[in-house]
């Protein structure tokens, strides 16, 4: 006779198969249902109990059955193998009483969702019952019934009502079924609805039944046909979460079915008391509902306006909280800062000693820094323009200011090549104005490093220009007033923090467009101005899109353009991360061109090069020592090469439209026509409509915002390093309304009572606490 383990396991083996077949009541002779009644499933009632009803089961139904009638069974076999005398008793988390109230931060075991169910919520990473609130529906599907199905479009999934007049069934071939019925709809209309080798179904599908069925609709003529993915009887759908409303659809995996998430959320909203961390008068201020309106109206909304309601204030929420954390964690941003003097007649004396006026825009974003540098408290501001808006002359300016008042400043640079760069350029603006500019990076020898740091420690030095040499252990400021950051987004938090550790103003540039939105929340901890206008006199660069077919007509271009004395920048595309892929490509490309023009001098720039090389490379390019510059990687951000007027940009669809424009900037920064050849491996409709914004527009930031709706935000100043996370509602690409009044109440807030210590803030304090993820985070409040 059989032991109950070999009964068990007997049994245990076709319910597995029954799930991993895909739950069609096909692989046990006679069913799921015959089994459970022969012998083999007596020791386990359990188990009968679960699947009880099995055949009538959809296919999601049956699913969770076996899962859970498979728990059972593996739960008695451990429980049977465990030695009795060390038998110890877990302790379940306690379920709820009917009615009782939960704490948001409860664990869903608290809740109840049925065997198993705690196991598969956890299982999506939703360990508490606000982790459950705040896993929204990705999307909604109208399921309100529809009167009649002759005016709605084709491909449509829609829900109708109806009573079933007839029913029939196929078998166009073996292992193939085919349900179907004609529903008559309240309107008197005619629909028919089919079924594929879903057996179980028929048993509903009885004439005269009365049904609620949601599908895609396909329209043969005038006979309108629905392949039904949902199937409830009126009576069943009368309070039914899945039809007969507008019903959200969640992430989910294998084996968790939608109606369990939604009968999951459902319970939660009824259990945690929805009080609203946001006091009245503020959702008045910025005309958004409270929070159980949201979160029920995200999850189960009544209608079209409290679904719009919900969505709306769950995503300034999302931006609110972001921006508190992102000004908590920015504490240089609530420092007491330098107090500069910074008056207008300096500001004259400056501009009054440059080969140039300052641009309207570069006036407004002065009075911006300058504001902001005559306050007490510490100034932490991003400055953002295109290629050649004069963003160093402003910062120039600026540390001018602060030198006036008796301060140093400092520029840091990311590599040595921009920091050379900008040391040359503040050498030629403040020549005459009697400002001693030092310039230190890590190629220095060693005994002129040691000379700059003293030079800078005794006060010989007023602006000093370098790299992440600045930031040394050994280099001390005698008296540090502004720091100026460019491409801040390439260093690391603690880098920028070492420098700013005597509190001095923070002034942040950069030359990369960033729409308006995402720096609001990518550079959360400072505040943002815009140089939108180009000085006078630049000629925008000409764009051609190219097909790689016409390479050989482009190439004979820039040959042109070399024998009018000009040169030539042309950059591969990356290759799969792969440097040692890309530097094969980009040698290979070079002794092309070699080859293609062979009168023209090319040489070879790639990422595997030392610093100095690299900078040696440049500095003969610049020199004119050769004509055409293949370069594996992004050329450095503000490089001048003033007599280079064409960029060739190779693989251009391998590149974002913001990559694209910053490459192209490397050209037109002399009094030439410049060009732009952007040439094209990938020849889709596609493709082409991307490059041909590039093609069609000189406007960093326009471009920006169309990189943003076609890419996303990607990784805009190391996301993951910043704390940005993934916004489960926000649409960065459309949201800089609600993002400037997140941040406005943020600013509030945080100004009134910067730790959150007022007993009206303890419970948005809690939320923002519970809502991060990170412990040195939660520390900082």
């Amino acid at each position: 006779m059989a032991t109950v383990a070999e009964m068990r396991e007997k049994l245990r083996r076709p319910l597995a198969a029954e799930l991993a077949a895909g739950c069609g009541d096909r692989v046990v002779a006679g069913g799921v249902e015959r089994l459970l009644a022969s012998p083999l499933a007596g020791p386990f009632p359990g188990v009968r109990e679960v699947l009880r009803g099995y055949a009538e089961l959809d296919g999601v139904a049956r699913a969770e059955a076996l899962g859970r009638a498979l728990e059972l069974l593996d739960g008695q076999e451990k429980a049977a193998k465990a030695p009795r005398p060390a038998r110890t008793i877990k302790q379940a988390v306690p379920a709820a009483a009917p009615g009782e109230r939960l704490p948001p931060d409860a664990e869903v075991g608290r809740l109840d969702t049925g065997p198993g169910g705690a196991r598969k919520l956890q299982s999506l990473g939703l360990h508490t019952l606000r982790d459950v609130l705040h896993a929204y529906p990705h999307r909604h599907e109208d399921r309100r019934a529809l009167p009649d199905l002759d005016a709605v479009e084709e491909g449509l999934k829609v829900t109708v009502e109806g009573r079933v007049t007839s029913k029939s069934r196929r078998t166009p071939k073996p292992g193939m079924l085919i349900l179907e019925v004609t529903l008559e709809t309240p309107a008197g209309g005619r629909v028919r609805a089919s079924w594929f080798n879903q057996p179980w179904i028929e048993r509903q599908l009885k004439e005269g039944a009365r049904l609620v069925l949601t599908g895609r609709v396909k329209k043969f003529g005038r006979s309108v046909q629905l392949a039904v993915e949902h199937l409830e009887t009126v009576e069943d759908a009368k309070g039914s979460l899945s039809t007969g409303r507008i019903v959200g659809v969640y992430d989910s995996k294998d084996g968790i079915s939608q109606e369990f998430l939604r009968k999951a959320a459902h319970r939660t909203l009824q259990a945690v008391p929805l009080d609203d961390y946001l006091p009245a008068h503020w959702r008045r201020k910025y005309r958004v509902t409270d929070l159980g309106d949201a979160l029920w109206g995200i999850h189960f909304p009544a209608d079209e306006e409290q679904l719009s309601r919900a969505n709306h204030r769950l995503r300034f929420d999302e931006y609110l909280f972001l921006e508190l954390r992102m000004l908590l964690q920015g504490e240089d941003a609530v420092l007491q800062g330098k107090r500069f003097q910074a008056t207008g007649s300096d500001i004259s004396t400056f501009e009054d000693a440059l080969p140039f006026r300052f641009t309207n825009a570069q006036r407004r974003v002065l009075l911006e820094i300058t504001d902001d540098m005559r306050a007490e408290r510490q100034m932490a501001r991003l400055v953002q323009g295109d290629v050649g808006s004069g963003k160093t002359a402003v910062a120039a300016c600026a540390l001018y200011l602060a030198v006036r008042d008796g301060y140093q400043g400092a520029l840091m640079a990311p590599t040595e090549i921009l920091a050379r760069q900008h040391f040359e350029n503040l050498v030629g603006y403040m020549a005459k104005l009697d400002v001693r500019v030092g310039y230190l990076v890590g190629a220095m020898t060693p005994k002129a490093k040691l000379e700059m740091q003293t030079r800078i420690a005794e006060g010989e030095v007023d602006v000093v220009v370098g790299t992440q040499a600045l930031i040394q252990e050994n280099v001390r400021f005698d008296n540090l007033g502004l720091a100026v950051v460019d491409e801040e987004h390439r260093f690391g938090v603690m880098q920028r923090r070492k420098l700013l550790a005597g509190r001095p103003d923070v002034l942040v540039m950069s030359a990369t467009p960033i729409p308006r939105s995402l720096a609001l929340t990518a550079y959360g901890d400072l505040e943002l101005s815009i140089i939108d206008e180009l000085p006078p006199g630049r000629t925008p660069v000409e764009t051609k899109l190219i097909q790689d077919t016409h390479r050989q007509q482009a190439y004979g271009f820039v040959m042109r353009q070399i024998r009018e004395g000009r040169q030539a920048f042309v950059v591969t595309a990356l290759i799969e991360e792969n440097e040692n892929l890309e530097l094969l490509a980009a040698t290979q490309l070079a002794d092309d061109l070699r080859v293609i023009l062979p009168e023209a001098r090319i040489e070879l720039l790639h990422g595997k090069m030392s610093a100095a090389e690299k900078e040696h490379i440049m500095e003969r390019f610049r020199s004119r020592a050769f004509d055409i510059l293949v370069s594996t990687t992004v050329i450095e951000v503000g490089v001048d090469v003033p007599n280079a007027s064409v960029m060739v940009i190779e693989n251009a669809e391998r590149f974002g439209l913001s990559q694209l424009h910053q490459l192209r900037g490397r050209v037109g920064r002399g009094s030439a026509q410049s060009y732009c050849l952007l040439i094209a491996g990938e020849h889709s409709k596609k493709t082409r409509q991307r490059l041909k914004i590039i093609e069609g527009s000189t406007d960093g930031f326009v471009i920006a915002e169309a990189d943003l709706k076609l890419r996303g935000p990607g990784e805009i100043r190391g996301t993951r390093q910043s704390g940005v996370p993934d916004l489960r509602l926000g649409d960065l690409a459309n949201d800089t309304e609600i993002i400037e009044q997140a941040r406005e109440l943020a600013k509030h807030i945080l100004a009134h009572d910067p730790k959150l210590e007022h007993p009206r803030l303890q419970y948005l304090k809690g939320e923002l606490q519970s809502r991060s993820h990170s412990v040195a985070f939660r520390e900082v409040i």
